[in-house]
């Protein structure tokens, strides 16, 4: 069991989820977000803005030594705006790289090093099926996805000797407040709840990689190995068609 935990995003969605999971079992969460009045009950409240990578490396670094070190760390804050090939908002796909790829990668790295010197720990990602391809309309959420999977990857190759645990988290749809403003079909929802359970499973158990539902999932690394070609057309019909679908 964990004594310690820190979980970015965690005052909205899966990472208030997964902090309210771990704190009712007695883990010391730390949860950070850019806004925290809404976190649970039990979990101390960091502010942190993980677009500030520099930031993030320091702050989590900092917290390290307060408590006596991390025993987990949760990269979970993510943003995902539409960014539509040919009306693409510069500033917001930006950010998004700010926060889905250097922030990610600095909270991931922030305390990795000392984790290994310590021989104990565990490092998670929350990133998505939408990171196996290239989606109509969200390219630039899809590529940071990938960003994450394959860093993820290799962080977990080079610390598995160290020690360190490493979990790609990889959900399809869930039901929170970002989803909530989507426009466009999203087949095999999953309640919050539901996937709360299924990645805070898979952080315990140590999994190096869990990806859900099950049907999403199978669907997705079919879609992988398709031509290019069939894979444009498919995207092309069943993807959102318009620039303002929301995430």
């Amino acid at each position: 069991m964990f004594r310690t935990a820190l979980i970015t995003g965690a005052s909205s969605g899966l990472g208030q989820g997964l902090a309210a999971h771990f704190a009712k079992q007695g883990v010391k969460v730390f949860g950070c977000a850019r806004r925290t009045a809404s976190m649970p009950d039990g979990v101390t409240p960091v502010e942190l803005d993980v677009a500030d990578a520099d930031a993030t490396m320091r702050t989590i670094r900092r917290i390290d030594d307060e408590c006596g070190g991390l025993d987990l760390v949760v990269a979970n804050a993510g943003s995902g705006p539409p960014t539509p090939g040919n009306a693409v908002d510069w500033s917001a796909l930006n950010m998004m790289i700010e926060v889905n790829v250097r922030g990610a990668a600095a909270t991931l790295v922030a305390i990795s090093d000392r984790m290994a010197e310590r021989k104990r720990g565990h490092l998670a990602g929350v990133s998505s099926l939408a990171g196996t391809r290239g989606m109509p309309r969200y390219a630039g959420y899809s590529a940071s996805k990938a960003f994450l999977n394959s860093f993820l990857e290799g962080l977990r190759i080079d610390l598995a000797p160290h020690g360190v645990h490493v979990t790609t988290i990889r959900p399809s749809y869930v039901r929170t407040p970002g989803t909530a403003k989507n426009k466009f079909k999203m087949p095999l929802i999953l309640e919050l709840d539901d996937a709360v359970a299924r990645m805070a499973g898979a952080i315990e158990r140590g999994d190096s990689e869990i990806a859900f539902p099950w049907p999403s999932a199978a669907t997705m690394s079919m879609v992988k190995m398709l031509p290019n070609a069939l894979w444009d057309f498919t995207a092309r019909k069943f993807g959102p068609k318009s620039a303002d679908d929301g995430h």
